[in-house]
Formats: C-alpha cells, structure tokens, sequence
C-alpha cells in the first residue's frame, strides 16, 4: 500500500510510534480514568456552569463575571437589565455540552443584538434561544435547565492571527492535580466561532513545560496552517503560562475530580480565566499532541499520592513533559479513529 510522505516518516511509522508510546481510546480512557477518578457525586460541580463559578469563585479562581441567571418566565423579565452591556455578554445553558445552545453577543446594533458571527438577532430570537436552553435541548441528558449571562471576553491578541471570529481557549487535562496535557482550541468559519473540535475547530498541541504550540489537527487531521487566517499554528508562546497550570492543578483541590479537563481563555485585559471544567475530557488532545497519554500518566501517577500543593504539582507537571520524547508529524491522513480502535483495552 502506497503511503505519501510528510518529512522522513510515513503515516504506518507515526501510528507505531503513538502506539509505542501509549496511545488510549475511549474505553480506556471511561475505565481507567474517568470511573474510578470522578465519583458520581461530585460530577455536579462540573456538569453545571454555574457550580463550577461558584466553586471556582470561593477560590479566588478568576472567572467570567455573571450578569445574571434565568431560570423560569419570572426571571425572563430582568432579561434587558441582565444584557445592559455595551461590550455584549454571552448566554449559555449551564449544563450544556460541546458548546451547544452559547450564544456570542458583540454588542446592540440597531434595535437589537450582534452576535459574534456578525448576524443581527432581536430581542425575541434572543427569548426563544433561552427557552430552548430551559427546556433542556441542549442539557445533559435533556433535563430542564437554566441559562447564564454572563461576560464577553475579549480575546488576547496573541491569538488573532490563528483565530476566525471567536473565542480561543486553553484546554489542560489534570489528573489528581498534576496537569498532564495541555491543547489550544482556535475557532474556524466551519466551527461557527467557536472553539470546539466536534463542530470543526481546530486543536493545537501546546508543550506543557514552554507554553509554545506544537503541531495541529483539525477533524483528527494534521495540518500546519490555520484553514482560514493561513497563519502557521507552530511556535506560538501562550501568555501567562504558569497562571494557567496553576489554575488548572488549583481546579482538582477545589472539586476533587481526579481526571478533569480545565478550559481557560485569556482574556486582553483580565488575562486568564477559567470557562469550564470537563469530567470526561475527549481524547482527540493525543493527536494535536502526538503524544499518547499512557505514559504520561503512569509517570503521574507515582506523584498523586505524595500530597504535593499546586505549585509542587506544577513543577512535576512541568518534568514530566519534558522528559517525553515528541513524535514527528507524519501524513495528515491519518485520523484519531485509526490511532485508537486498537488501543483501547
């Protein structure tokens, strides 16, 4: 079988070399990390937005500010007052999932509202999207929900060049406190402007010892550029680096899930703040990395247990990234699917 070529290394040597060093799929990943590492009782404190702020807040973890919450028609009648913001504000379902029912708003714009994507919308297509959201279209398992307005943020620039109309983010994984991956997520035209993977973002990997981009993937391909703006995804240095770990080593002694995803944006005058947390991280974040998790998390976990604060937790982060030997790039056809059918248990 005919294979193109990407540098030195075919498609077939880059999916030895994930298997070599550890890639898991989704069953390992449910079995091994998230099952035994994020009792049930707990998962609250991420699946609803508005626990996590005010877990996150009781911290003093810097988060979005919160306009306000609608929880029924009653609270539908604060509406205006809630979205008196010249800046815009964002509404979101507080339980929802792969950023399904959000709402990015600039700003008003003649009689009404600009969203993010330069669309007008009015004051009732802005109440039938928070019905929607109280009805539990977008929620976790479809339950009744409640919807949260809360602040824009304003993108750091150093982002601009490799983001389309939307918000970037951060994403690090944690287990038991010590972050483990980290993977920058770029908004695109296809995504709509927002930073998620599922609706065609793109995911870039991001060194967890330098803050300085790796390679990229979008729908679990490589690439190099980003498919709108063209800019190169590699070597950017993501600001407030050590913040950021903080923040997400600080995100596990304040819910105490021990396998979490932690999405931090970065905002130009605030700088980082936390979004949202994760109790079942995807796995596509080995790709944008190539690097398989495995390894990274049996060295891990020889720390978990030593009782270490953040800042320790930090420093091992930090060590243990830089001990993993990196994996070169080789054909973009290769697909997540592919890396991961066999690597499940």
């Amino acid at each position: 079988m005919a294979v193109s070529r990407v540098g030195e290394i075919t498609m077939l040597g880059t999916y030895r070399a994930l298997r070599r060093n550890g890639v898991i799929g989704i069953n390992e990943r449910n079995l091994r990390l998230v099952n035994p590492n994020n009792p049930r009782r707990l998962m609250n404190l991420v699946n609803d937005k508005l626990e996590t702020k005010r877990v996150a807040e009781f911290a003093d973890i810097p988060v979005p500010e919160l306009f306000g919450v609608v929880r029924d028609a009653r609270d539908m009648r604060k509406l205006p007052e809630m979205m008196d913001h010249a800046d815009g504000f964002v509404i979101k379902p507080a339980q929802g999932s792969q950023g399904k029912g959000i709402f990015v708003v600039d700003g008003p714009l003649k009689g009404g509202w600009r969203l993010a994507n330069g669309r007008r919308v009015s004051l009732d297509v802005i109440k039938f999207q928070i019905n929607n959201i109280l009805s539990g279209m977008y929620s976790l398992g479809g339950q009744p929900d409640k919807a949260l307005i809360e602040y824009r943020v304003k993108f750091d620039d150093v982002f601009g060049k490799v983001s389309f109309k939307g918000v970037p983010d951060i994403r690090v994984i944690v287990l038991k406190g010590i972050p483990v991956f980290a993977m920058l997520r770029l908004p695109t035209a296809e995504s709509d402007g927002k930073a998620n993977l599922h609706k065609g973002g793109v995911g870039v990997g991001v060194d967890l010892a330098t803050g300085l981009t790796l390679r990229a993937m979008q729908h679990d391909q490589m690439i190099e550029t980003h498919p709108d703006t063209a800019h190169p995804l590699e070597n950017i240095q993501a600001p407030y680096w050590d913040d950021i770990l903080m923040m997400a080593a600080r995100s596990y002694d304040v819910t105490g899930l021990g396998y979490i995803g932690v999405d931090i944006v970065l905002d130009r005058e605030k700088g980082p703040l936390l979004l949202e947390l994760n109790g079942r991280p995807g796995i596509s974040i080995q790709i944008a990395n190539r690097i398989g998790m495995r390894s990274i998390l049996d060295k891990a976990a020889h720390y978990t247990d030593k009782k270490l604060d953040a800042a320790k937790r930090v420093e091992v982060a930090k060590s243990l990234s830089a001990s993993v030997e990196k994996i070169p790039m080789a054909d973009g056809r290769e697909t997540l699917s592919e890396a991961t059918t066999q690597a499940a248990p």
